[in-house]
C-alpha cells in the first residue's frame, strides 16, 4: 500500500503521516532522507525526532531507499524534496538525470513488500523562484510528485493541519 501526503511547508503532513503509522502498526519506521545542511537544518531534524517515542525505529538513507525498507513494516518516508536535493545536487542541478535516477529508486521501492508513507512537497504552489536552479529544482519536484501520486493508492493534500483526500 502506497500513501501520498503533500502539501506546503508547515501544512500537518508530517504529523498526519506519524499518526497514520501508528494507526497501522505498533512499530512503525521512520526512513529520514535528509543530509545536514546547516544547523537550522539540524534543529529542524532534531525537532523532528523529538516528536516520535520509542515504538519509531528510525533509518537514514540519502538516495537508495528501496534497500533499507524491510518486508512487512510500515515505513514514513520523509521527505521525497529533501531525497531529490542529494540526486540534484550530486548530478550538477541535472533535470533529467535526477529524474531518471529518482524514478529508477521509486520503481524498486514499488516492489517492496511494505506499507509506505510518503512525504512531499508542493512547492510550486509557493513563490516563484528566484534563481534559474530554483526553477529547475521546482520542475523536477512537481515531475516527481506526479509519478508518485500516479502510484499511490491513496494521496493526501495537507492544507493549514487540515488532510483533503486527492485520490483514493
Amino acid at each position: 500500500m502506497l500513501y501520498y501526503i503533500t502539501g506546503g511547508e508547515r501544512s500537518g503532513k508530517s504529523r498526519y503521516a506519524q499518526n497514520l503509522a501508528l494507526q497501522l502498526s505498533e512499530t512503525p519506521y521512520y526512513l529520514a532522507t535528509s543530509r545536514i545542511w546547516d544547523d537550522d537544518h539540524r534543529k529542524r531534524i532534531n525537532r523532528h525526532i523529538a516528536d516520535r517515542d520509542q515504538r519509531w525505529t528510525a533509518i537514514e538513507e540519502e538516495k537508495e531507499i528501496s534497500e533499507v525498507i524491510k518486508k512487512d513494516t510500515v515505513v514514513v518516508i520523509d521527505c521525497v524534496t529533501l531525497w531529490l536535493t542529494n540526486y540534484f545536487v550530486d548530478t550538477k542541478n541535472d533535470i533529467e538525470k535526477s529524474l531518471s535516477l529518482a524514478k529508477e529508486e521509486f520503481n524498486k521501492l514499488l516492489q517492496r513488500e511494505a506499507t509506505l508513507i510518503i512525504i512531499s512537497n508542493e512547492i510550486g504552489m509557493g513563490v516563484h523562484a528566484a534563481t534559474e536552479i530554483g526553477r529547475k529544482f521546482t520542475e523536477l519536484q512537481g515531475w516527481m510528485n506526479q509519478y508518485i501520486a500516479k502510484h499511490s493508492h491513496k494521496a493526501i493534500l495537507m492544507v493549514s493541519g487540515i488532510p483533503v483526500e486527492i485520490k483514493n
